[in-house]
């Protein structure tokens, strides 16, 4: 089991070569160049990794040793014996305490080769170099590293949960001169993995995006508002909350990342909208005349409620993010902080200083006497008239005062519509998260079980040569073997496999890279099974088949049949199975000839391990550096035979014990108690759901022998419970945002009639990314959670407006006709100002967008666009009709109570006196 967190994928991965052994440049690395980089502020830990050690090895003269009267355990106990260090107390002398230590260890070959052995009591000590040879060497290897060819170890840094990436690569750019120095010649000091570019690029991307919205958006309202002044009172709204929402994040203690970044430029387009409401209202009671104070105050109390409700019902969308937990709930936790942050300061800036600066720099029209009734109330007429001469108001009222009056035509196309909407939905592609262009490409390689670290070294090098020839490979390192961070998350495991990091030249060039190496690779023989991962290799974009049994022959039947059934999916690439292969050892069992000989199952497994791999007899400091001692056999066997012809005393290592070739053990996976496998594959395209929904019918058709099962997991497991979770997250929001319109209208009704925009919404937002080809994530669907606050604000606007002129006596159509003329430029400004602020982000014109904002900001111009339409058409019919019905319903009342006051009780009979 591995434990670990994305707080361990590194950083920054340093490559270091030198003239040096490796331990010595591995001892120079942790003296003087690690502490310079654990330094660096954010810097969790720095590990040296593919360190290939140097050992002192000490090889006996058999022959010599037994003429002695020594073997290999007397050896072994007399080297720990002579390198041992005894304490021995301590005393005072001359008013100074001594302490007394025996013995110092050794600390050069030569000391330990004048190392005196006692044979025995009657026998002369022997000098350790007279009975064996003494030298150091290098270790068997358990994995090599290599830099673009070169042979090399890794610094390895990975940054702590305060860490910054940017400033952790620019600290490790600046220190690079430094370090070098401090290597010395012949040493070379190279990045070969760097988090920081692609973040500070996509940072940097984001940034111009979010300015060339918050451009846009001026733009369009310059062009609504036709006045500089009002333009420039509505624009101090967008840095305003900007900065509010940073001193939110600030408090909180969160970074300015790519999430946070992205929410506040997501947040642009939607947090002026706020203040063109309440300033065009402003704008329009100016422009009728009225008194400047008046006419702010009035104008302001007017919408104030509509923009509180309509803010509150987008921030409450975010809540039930909160509360999805998981990868989900970490992820965007940040990110809804931050929108509802800017959102909640767009509120307090359109209810305070927008009403200033207006006071300030709206000036009331010209021939406009304050206090003169007449020159008022000319000014209101002239302002009306310009109003209703407008071309798109026009338009506006006459396609209004069709849709009120048709209103069952309209509610029958609007019906249309939205099963037109659930139609597109085969069309659509889903994925769980799209990785974007990457500067790095990961290949993975695994030879055969068994295969030694040699013969993967061997088929390693014939990758290089592939990676050193293709253009656009700026530098490759590859480690074989099973070593540090890299067999943490899924890199060598064991000698028989390999891992490359690739970094190329641009990120623009990936997909051509990673055909050519692809392609040179199919030509190559003898490399075992290879595959290429876009980005570091540490996020899984795997589809995953999950096969258990508990049978282990039956488990292996049903993964190979599952395996070759992916393999027949087209959309599919690296089919794997990771049901464990037995991997061929030698078992040595002593028979009961090893018994008369002397040896027992220990004794014989000291003998066999020194002629294989040598005994550790303790430690040595040489050149101020600690290396293990080994007793190694003159012949160490290599080869069976070799094995079984060892001399052990008199007889062969054949002769008292059974030497042969047996099955090696088989690891298991376990889940839920069953023997389980996963089959694995990789999506070829970007249709994640399409090829998981092919792969379950596949599935459910399949006859898999009894007693195995099968079900999907990776990615399709992922997506459809980060798809499950917003979908709960949508219903939650819905059901928020109803509570609060209940509360705002004091109506069961209406609030319902305002949430028929929801689900129109989703025709614009599934239409734009069938158009565009985006595919539904979950980017995607924060982006429709989004889109259930920002379409409802509208309506909220018109319905109080038109509420407002009922309460002052007009009828229910002239209210929605005259609430509509009034509310249509306000509502197109919000609606076009978001779409255009969001535009540079949808488009992705700085070639960055980042995996997030794309597809979040294509879902919400596209619902949008649709859900404008529709509610300043559908809204007003609904609307109509619910009242029209309740009034009707009204006056059938009225009209039967003034029908019984009509009717007269007949007059009771006078009854005759007496009677």
């Amino acid at each position: 089991m591995v434990a670990g967190s994305t707080d361990d994928i590194p950083t920054v991965i340093l490559a270091v070569t030198s003239d040096k052994d490796q331990q010595a440049l591995a001892d120079q690395l942790e003296s003087s160049v690690v502490p310079v980089l654990e330094d660096i502020e954010g810097v969790g830990q720095v590990t040296v990794d593919g360190v290939q050690d140097l050992q002192v090895t000490v090889t006996p003269d058999d022959a010599e040793l037994a003429a002695a009267g020594l073997d290999g355990a007397s050896l072994a106990q007399g080297i720990q014996a002579g390198g041992a260090t005894v304490p021995a107390g301590s005393f005072d002398e001359d008013g100074k305490n001594r302490t007394v230590r025996v013995g110092g260890g050794f600390t050069s070959l030569a000391q330990l080769e004048d190392l005196r052995l006692n044979p025995g009591p009657g026998k002369p000590a022997v000098r350790l170099g007279d009975v064996a040879t003494v030298k150091q060497e290098t270790a068997k290897a358990v994995s090599i590293t290599r830099t673009n060819g070169k042979p090399s170890l890794a610094l390895v840094l990975t940054m702590d949960k305060d860490g910054s990436a940017v400033a952790i690569s620019d600290a490790v750019k600046d220190k690079l001169p430094e370090l070098r120095s401090t290597l010395g010649g012949g040493a070379e000091l190279s990045v070969v993995s760097d988090q920081g570019p692609a973040v500070a690029k996509s940072i940097s991307s984001l940034t111009t995006e979010g300015m060339l919205g918050l451009l846009f958006a001026v733009i369009v309202i310059l062009v609504f508002l036709a006045s500089l002044r009002s333009t420039l009172v509505t624009a101090v709204s967008i840095p305003l909350s900007v900065v509010l929402a940073l001193i939110v994040l600030w408090t909180r203690d969160l970074s300015l990342n790519m999430l946070t970044l992205g929410a506040l430029t997501i947040a642009i387009g939607r947090v002026v909208d706020d203040s063109i409401v309440v300033l065009e209202n402003i704008k329009r009671h100016l422009g009728y005349g009225e008194e400047r104070e008046a006419a702010i105050i009035t104008a302001v109390k007017e919408v104030a409620g509509a923009v509180t409700s309509s803010t509150l019902t987008t921030v409450a969308v975010f809540l039930p993010i909160g509360l999805v937990g998981g990868m989900i709930g970490e992820l965007f936790g940040s990110f809804s902080l931050t929108v509802t942050a800017a959102l909640l300061a767009s509120l307090l800036v359109s209810l305070t200083v927008v009403p200033v600066l207006s006071y300030w720099f709206l000036r009331a029209p010209k021939g406009v006497t304050p206090g003169d009734a007449e020159s008022a109330a000319e000014a209101r007429r002239e302002a009306e008239e310009k109003e209703a001469r407008s071309r798109l108001q026009r338009f506006y009222v006459r396609v209004l005062r069709f849709a009120t009056r048709r209103r069952l035509t309209s509610v029958a196309i609007a019906v249309v519509v939205l099963f037109g909407t659930f139609g597109m939905t085969p069309l659509l592609k889903t994925n769980f998260f799209d990785q974007g262009e990457q500067e790095v490409l990961t290949v993975k390689q695994e030879l055969a079980p068994g295969t030694s670290l040699a013969a993967s070294d061997e088929a390693s090098r014939k990758i290089e040569k592939v990676l050193a020839s293709v253009k656009g490979v700026k530098d490759y390192q590859v480690t074989v073997g099973s070593s540090g961070f890299l067999a943490a998350f899924g890199g060598g495991t064991g000698s028989n496999q390999a891992s490359y990091q690739v970094t190329l030249e641009d990120s623009g060039t990936a997909d051509r890279v990673k055909k050519e190496i692809d392609g040179k690779l199919a030509a190559l023989d003898g490399i075992g099974e290879t595959r290429i991962v876009a980005g570091d290799g540490f996020g899984s974009q795997n589809l995953s088949v999950v096969v258990k049994a508990g049978d282990g022959e039956v488990l292996a039947k049903a993964a190979e049949q599952v395996r070759a059934e992916v393999a027949k999916l087209k959309d599919v690439t690296d089919v794997q199975s990771d049901l464990s292969q037995s991997v061929p050892r030698i078992s040595v069992t002593a028979t009961p000839k090893a018994a008369e000989a002397g040896l027992n199952q220990a004794a014989l497994g000291a003998i066999v391990a020194q002629a294989v791999r040598g005994n550790p007899a303790g430690k040595a400091v040489l050149e101020d550096t600690e290396r293990d001692i080994l007793i190694k056999s003159a012949r160490p066997a290599t080869t069976l035979a070799e094995l079984q012809a060892l001399p052990v005393g008199q007889a062969r290592l054949g002769d008292i014990a059974e030497v042969k070739v047996v099955p090696g053990p088989v690891a298991m996976t376990r889940i839920d108690g069953a023997r389980a496998a996963t089959v694995t594959a990789r999506p070829a395209g970007d249709n994640t759901g399409a090829v998981s929904a092919t792969l379950q019918t596949k599935l459910k058709a399949l006859d898999l022998p009894e007693g195995a099962t099968a079900s999907i997991g990776g990615v399709s497991q992922d997506q459809d419970e980060a798809f499950g979770s917003l979908f709960l997250a949508m219903f939650a929001a819905i059901a928020i945002v109803f509570m609060l319109l209940v509360a705002t209208f004091r109506s069961l009704i209406q609030p319902l009639i305002l949430l028929v925009s929801i689900p129109f919404a989703a025709t614009g937002a599934l239409g734009l990314l069938i158009v565009t080809g985006t595919p539904m994530g979950v980017p995607a669907m924060i982006g429709m959670l989004m889109l259930i606050g920002i379409v409802v604000t509208n309506a909220i606007v018109l319905i109080d407006l038109v509420n407002q002129y009922r309460a002052q006596g007009l009828g229910v159509v002239e209210a929605v006709i005259e609430g509509g003329r009034h509310r249509l430029r306000p509502i197109l400004m919000t609606a076009l100002a978001t779409i255009f602020a969001l535009l540079p982000m949808a488009l992705g014109v700085t070639g960055e967008g980042g995996f997030i904002s794309q597809p979040l900001a294509v879902v919400v111009i596209g619902g949008l666009i649709s859900s404008t339409l529709l509610t300043l058409l559908l809204v007003p019919t609904l609307y109509t009709m619910v009242e029209l019905r309740k009034e009707r319903r009204r006056a059938k009342r009225s009209a039967r109570r003034v029908a019984q006051l009509k009717v007269v009780p007949p007059a009771p009979e006078e009854t005759p006196a007496g009677v």
